[in-house]
């Protein structure tokens, strides 16, 4: 029997992952991931008839045929998610936990099923999922001091940092290479003092957000602000988290970031105003690539000929009057 363990390459599939593992060690398990914008993930699993799939921080729906695929070859499907799933297929094999709430992303879902055995890494993904106020909420048994809980946010941060990317080649880490190199530690401030990964993501940070504050927006309304960032690794890795800065920092804003691709078009990081955390999902999915959460989502490829219709349908979507 295999058990393969698929997750998103950000930080809340990774700590996701992370938790169950601490809870239920698995010392031979396949590890599938990627990029964070590489959400079918599913294709790449080949099960047999008893095998274990465990399956984190990634939509059912854009999953649903390799899902059915799987289920028909008898495999045990633990699917656990936030992200927008349609219907849940009814399967005596699949155990599912879908949450689609704004304020909760999969380590939060998976820190429940385990009764809080790991809080601490799940208020660690709850930050880098941009889920500020679940973060503190979630945390308030751990009674951590001020100081504290900002370092878990910025670990967070930067663990989310590290997925974004048009390929792995643009990441630091691959994802699997981060998460293993979190399995040692129960503890997320042990992490933080010993792992050397953790200096190279800060760094790495630190200077692709300096570079992000230079560029301009390209549109601005009492609603929404649209930036268009260059075809440069950096503009790619920074994309997810300078969006959600930008959001903490005009909360009644709606915010698109697109980073130029090296083929053409544009990688697209969509933020609902976080006053209303809704929208950003159905407006990502009028478009082939899109997806994403209430809050939060985005299109992988953005053709060129389509930036004026998705400007437009932008603008509308997040209109104030």
């Amino acid at each position: 029997m295999t058990h393969y363990d698929v997750f998103n390459g950000d930080a809340d599939g990774i700590c996701a992952l992370h938790q169950l593992r601490l809870a239920q060690p698995l010392d031979d398990t396949v590890l599938v991931t990627g990029v964070k914008r590489e959400i079918d993930l599913l294709r790449r699993v080949s099960a047999q008839p008893g095998d274990h799939v465990t399956v984190l921080d990634i939509s059912l729906d854009r999953n649903r045929e390799d899902l059915q695929r799987l289920l028909d070859t008898h495999a045990h499907i633990f699917y656990i998610d936030h992200h927008y799933a349609g219907e849940v297929p009814a399967h005596k094999n699949l155990h599912a936990i879908i949450d689609t709430a704004a304020d909760t992303c999969t380590s939060l879902l998976v820190n429940t099923h385990l009764g809080g055995r790991f809080l601490a890494w799940a208020v660690t993904a709850a930050f880098g999922d941009n889920l500020r106020d679940s973060a503190r909420r979630a945390a308030a048994p751990l009674a951590l001091p001020e100081e504290s809980l900002e370092v878990l946010q910025a670990l967070g941060t930067y663990l989310n940092y590290n997925g974004y990317g048009d390929s792995v080649e643009d990441l630091h880490f691959h994802p699997q290479q981060l998460y293993c190199s979190l399995r040692a530690y129960s503890d997320p401030f042990e992490f933080i003092a010993e792992e050397p990964t953790y200096a190279v993501l800060r760094d790495g940070y630190a200077d692709d957000m300096a570079r992000a504050t230079t560029v301009s927006a390209d549109s601005v309304s009492a609603g929404a602000a649209l930036y268009i960032f260059p075809d440069a690794p950096w503009a790619r890795r920074v994309s997810g988290v300078y969006a959600n800065q930008l959001a903490e920092h005009h909360p009644l804003r709606a915010h698109a970031l697109l980073t130029a691709k090296p083929g053409g078009g544009y990688l697209v990081s969509v933020r609902a105003p976080l006053d209303i955390r809704d929208g950003a999902d159905t407006l990502c999915r009028q478009f082939a690539t899109g997806g994403g959460r209430k809050a939060a989502a985005g299109i992988n490829h953005l053709p060129e000929q389509d930036l004026e219709q998705f400007e437009q349908a932008f603008q509308t979507a997040f209109l104030r009057p």
